[in-house]
């Protein structure tokens, strides 16, 4: 395992990269300059979970079924969140169908410019 920017291996800052969700995949792509698989993961964090916190919010505007299926999106995002966390800790490179590919497709363009 190669070490990061802030001298932790890269399977757990993976996995740190997921923890608060979004929040944490920001911090993490500003932290981590060099280490690929940290920012992949930082940036896969930050791509799901904020696009399935603007869905949930959304469907909690709709009345009836929209709270119903809010919670299921709030289930989803649970799991997903887990079963993330552990691949990124075991140092696997998991992507998620479309949404790992753009979140790579991401990084790509972002470093491109750096």
């Amino acid at each position: 395992m190669a070490e990061t920017s802030i001298n932790l291996k890269e399977n757990v800052v993976g996995a740190l990269c997921y923890v608060l969700g979004w929040i944490t995949g920001i911090v993490f792509l500003i932290v981590e300059k060099k280490n690929r698989f940290v920012r992949f993961h930082a940036m896969q964090s930050l791509v799901t979970f904020l696009s399935l916190s603007v869905i949930r919010w959304i469907f909690r505007w709709i009345p009836f079924v929209g709270r119903g299926i809010s919670v299921l999106i709030w289930i989803l995002s649970l799991i997903l969140w887990l079963v993330l966390m552990i691949k990124a800790y075991q140092g696997e490179m998991y992507k998620l169908p479309i949404i790992g590919d753009f979140a790579e497709g991401l990084l790509k363009n972002r470093d491109a410019k750096d």
